[in-house]
């Protein structure tokens, strides 16, 4: 590759691989926090009264409505004494819970209406109707969805640069500034990125294809 510096790419490399740690953990943390919490947000928003769904819908809204990055710049100047990545992780969760919830909702609304008459007949408590019939099907129905959010998550981890978490990019850029390596530091990067995200798209293809039949 002509102008590409392979030794300067060899010396980057460690740095990369280092910020893709917490790249990485950022990511799972991340999807772990949108998971749990869009399900909770989901399941207050079919709640019977108004005092919950409407303040939670209008949190959603408002979420959804912001950029990701003025997000993280907002929650990193309001809690200073909290550490960069857990402000990012936590915000990443919240983030993408806004969408999670929105594809639980959709889950759950694809249940059988039979099924939840069946639940009444029955006499099961809500707790158990939620627990052994309604979750389950909603769940396996949006597992790819999930999966995609979690692809998208960590294509997004780079905005965490800006609250001064040292992921990849982050890495790769100290690197470059400090020994004029931009374009081996980047290539690298982006490299990890596309060997890390490709594969498991693929597999949320193939388990969309097979949950769909």
């Amino acid at each position: 590759m002509n102008g590409f510096d392979w030794n300067a790419a060899r010396d980057a490399l460690p740095l990369v691989l280092e910020g893709f740690r917490v790249t990485l953990l950022a990511t799972v943390l991340g999807t772990l926090v949108a998971a749990v919490l869009g399900l909770a947000i989901a399941v207050a928003g079919r709640a019977p009264s108004r005092f919950v769904t409407v303040p939670v819908r209008v949190v959603m809204e408002f979420i959804r409505s912001t950029p990701l990055l003025v997000q993280l710049v907002g929650a990193a100047a309001l809690f200073t004494a909290v550490e960069p990545l857990t402000t990012g992780i936590a915000v990443l969760g919240i983030h993408y819970a806004a969408y999670t919830s929105e594809v639980y909702r959709a889950g759950i609304d694809g249940v059988p209406k039979g099924q939840w008459e069946a639940c009444r007949a029955l006499s099961l408590t809500p707790r158990r109707t939620w627990q052994a019939v309604i979750l389950p099907q909603a769940v396996r129905n949006v597992l790819p969805a999930l999966g995609n959010y979690a692809i998208s998550m960590f294509k997004e981890t780079p905005f965490l640069a800006v609250i001064t978490v040292q992921e990849m990019v982050f890495e790769a850029r100290k690197y470059g500034a400090d020994h004029f390596a931009y374009t081996e530091a980047f290539t690298l990067a982006g490299l990890v990125f596309l060997v890390a995200s490709y594969p498991t798209s693929l597999l949320m293809r193939k388990l969309e294809k097979r949950l769909g039949h």
